[in-house]
């Protein structure tokens, strides 16, 4: 198996896009012009798998990296695509299309191996700027998160700029503040003194109730309780419904996902299509978490 290639990337909004391309081109940044791209992102369990078109040609990118807003390792592989229509037709078919998104990208060359990306992305407001240092084989990553961080101080990227997921999770929609908040208020009354590890969760039913809970632990340890079975357990008890939407809050900066048994819970009362926010990291489906689930139609 043909090992993954690496960068070290970093995402943030734009506000003088202008002045972006001033100062890359004036720390020697070589300008490539403009690209028309689409990705076509499909509905995979992990990683992202996405299928992107541009003048020059397909190619099939399946990638994994983390979510949070920083500077981030990703680890990704390239298919070149001679029938891109044959194949978004039949990963459209199975697995399905989660988002497209398109967009224009001025592209840019810096010490030979960093892209910047000035991009403009249809549906969403602003503009955004991406870094991405590409490692060679067998790279420790040190060289790319060093040229990642003088990069950002050549562009003067400040931290409130920085932001997580993809472009994708921005136009797939982005966290519910109001169910977040009320997760994190739960989050707080969590009563985990074993783990040290406060976890609240916050549903909301299609009728627009809200519910919340945390975990709960015991000294016995397979008697704790997840923070959204706490909220599923709030919702029966306030008079049931279906499940809309759900957030999960860990500790701040760090995404959290439901448990597999979680997972599950959330199955009873909740499609394949129902939004759940992992805290402000991205958001993803239920289907994505629970891929080929057994709910209680299947009875």
């Amino acid at each position: 198996m043909t090992d993954p290639r690496r960068n070290v990337e970093l995402k943030a909004v734009d506000p003088d896009p202008e002045e972006t391309l001033r100062r890359a081109l004036a720390a020697g940044a070589e300008d490539r012009g403009l690209l028309r791209q689409r990705d076509t992102y499909f509905a995979v369990s992990g990683g992202r798998l996405k299928l992107r078109e541009q003048d020059d040609g397909a190619t099939l990118i399946a990638y994994r990296r983390a979510d949070e807003a920083r500077e981030r390792p990703s680890a990704y592989h390239l298919v070149s695509v001679p029938d891109p229509g044959a194949l978004r037709a039949a990963l459209g078919d199975v697995p399905g299309v989660r988002v497209v998104v398109e967009k224009h990208r001025r592209l840019l060359i810096w010490e030979r191996t960093v892209r910047i990306h000035l991009d403009t992305v249809t549906g969403l407001d602003g503009a955004f700027v991406e870094i991405e240092a590409v490692a060679g084989p067998g790279s420790d990553l040190a060289r790319e998160h060093d040229q990642v961080a003088r990069l950002r101080a050549i562009l003067t990227i400040a931290d409130d700029m920085i932001r997580g997921g993809s472009y994708s999770d921005l136009l797939a929609g982005g966290p519910d503040e109001e169910l977040l908040a009320l997760a994190r208020a739960a989050r707080a009354r969590a009563y985990a003194p074993y783990s040290n590890f406060p976890v609240g969760a916050a549903l909301r039913t299609t009728d627009g109730h809200t519910y919340s809970g945390a975990n709960v632990e015991n000294a016995a340890f397979p008697q704790g309780q997840c923070a959204e079975a706490s909220a599923i357990g709030a919702m029966v008890a306030g008079g049931g419904g279906r499940i809309a939407a759900v957030a999960v809050a860990g500790e701040e900066g760090r995404m959290v996902t439901p448990c597999g048994g979680c997972r599950q819970r959330l199955r009873e009362f909740a499609g394949d299509a129902v939004p759940i926010h992992l805290g402000t990291a991205r958001t993803v489906t239920l289907g994505e978490l629970l891929p080929l689930s057994f709910g209680p139609e299947d009875l």
